[in-house]
């Protein structure tokens, strides 16, 4: 079981710091993100996008210098699903993606949340641990969205590259999912 993050003496974490105050940036960048791509400015999504991901970069490589804390574990994971899930279902909305891809992939994120509350719930408390697949699949996750916003917000073409990548996206999200349920089944 890996270590958990640093507290306070008194056990409180340590809510205000660097990486998480870059950490909070990034949280509060997504209804920005989500207005400008339904606004179709999708070039300054891109740019919002890109920034998130550098300060996804920066806070990360603070935490591991500093030592991470309890609120940054949770606000961290928390932040990054909510821009990428949300930048899906956007960008589905207005028709860059494939809106059955969006479904796919906020749903493979459904799943496992409600299975680790299902269990909770049994008493049977979860511990996931990231799978290649699924490090594969989030990496292939942000491209696809990087690419789709570059591609659709400066007007380029390169229609055999994006729909390579929405079906990479779409296979590694099945996979993934598939093989967390597959491990969670096999553990009870």
């Amino acid at each position: 079981m890996p270590d958990l993050p640093r507290t306070d003496r008194d056990g409180s974490a340590d809510l205000v710091n660097v990486p998480n105050v870059i950490t909070f940036a990034r949280l509060c960048s997504v209804p920005l993100a989500i207005w400008t791509t339904l606004q179709h400015r999708l070039d300054d999504t891109f740019f919002i996008f890109v920034a998130a991901g550098l300060s996804d970069a920066v806070d990360g490589w603070l935490a591991r210098r500093r030592g991470g804390t309890a609120v940054g574990a949770v606000l961290d994971p928390v932040a990054d699903k909510a821009l990428l899930v949300s930048m899906y279902v956007t960008l589905a909305a207005v028709s860059i993606l494939p809106d059955w891809l969006a479904i796919m992939v906020v749903f493979r994120d459904a799943l496992i949340v409600g299975g680790v509350l299902v269990l909770a719930v049994l008493g049977q408390p979860a511990q996931i641990r990231p799978l290649i697949i699924s490090k594969i699949n989030t990496a292939l996750q942000i491209l696809l969205v990087a690419l789709a916003l570059l591609l659709s917000g400066f007007h380029l073409q390169a229609p055999v590259l994006l729909a390579t990548l929405v079906w990479a996206v779409a296979v590694s999200t099945l996979a993934s999912g598939s093989l967390y349920v597959w491990k969670a089944a096999r553990s009870r």
